[in-house]
């Protein structure tokens, strides 16, 4: 993504919305917020379009205002790992905004999305003008490191089915909508994304899945899951850390 295309749909947009609570932009005083993001340009994208790939140059940082994306990366082998999932009120390309490499992960979204792009020079004189601005995001890097801690030990200390149980948990919690006879994780998420956001195979993910939809936890349909019985899955999944909400 370039900041400065026009090829994508631009919509006025109001950078100050409503925020997901510790995001990075809800840390902020509004005074704070309103000086960061001032001048901001307004993008606008569809669902399933890339907002920059691993390894792109990196000169600017985005802020999400509406919407989710996803952060993934592929291992040599061709496997994504589903690193987080990122909406409103987070920041994208922070880091690589900071020291001029290229970008570390690749970001997509998973529904429409509002967001505004600051050039990372701009970025930069903002953070060196406003401390409370930089206090703020170096919070939201150590909350990513001490989530990223907690999620390996996650990872080597319970199974796949541990792991699952409270992933589906976790996102029903964040992004369910209630509807007939349980809660519909309202994210597009297929199995392979699945695996990968907890170190998983796409056929260990489909083992468990079935499991669960014969015993009535959950009914599957294509890239929702249903969540029937929250019980089950808290029983299942106790002890497990992995949060969806993920600041890398």
């Amino acid at each position: 993504m370039d900041p400065t295309d026009d090829d994508v749909s631009q919509e006025p947009v109001s950078p100050a919305g409503e925020q997901v609570p510790e995001s990075f932009l809800a840390r902020l005083r509004p005074t704070d917020r309103d000086f960061l993001l001032e001048g901001c340009t307004p993008r606008g994208f569809p669902a399933n379009a890339v907002l920059f790939h691993h390894g792109d140059p990196s000169d600017f940082a985005v802020f999400l205002v509406s919407g989710w994306v996803k952060v993934s990366t592929d291992s040599l082998n061709g496997h994504e790992a589903l690193l987080a999932i990122r909406g409103p009120g987070d920041v994208l390309g922070e880091l690589a905004a900071i020291d001029g490499r290229p970008r570390s992960a690749t970001v997509r979204t998973l529904t429409s999305v509002r967001a505004a792009v600051l050039p990372a020079e701009r970025f930069l004189s903002r953070l060196r003008q406003r401390p409370d601005i930089a206090i703020a995001l170096l919070g939201d890097v150590a909350d990513r490191l001490r989530d990223s801690d907690s999620r390996l030990l996650g990872f080597g200390a319970h199974t796949v089915p541990e792991r699952l149980a409270a992933y589906l948990l976790e996102l029903a919690q964040r992004h369910g909508t209630a509807v007939a006879g349980g809660t519909e994780i309202d994210l597009p998420l297929s199995q392979r994304e699945l695996a990968g956001a907890i170190g998983a195979s796409r056929e260990a993910i489909a083992r468990c899945l079935r499991i669960l939809r014969e015993r009535r936890v959950v009914v599957t349909r294509r890239r929702r899951v249903v969540v029937l019985q929250p019980q089950v899955l808290r029983s299942m999944g106790t002890n497990v850390h992995i949060d969806t909400d993920e600041r890398w």
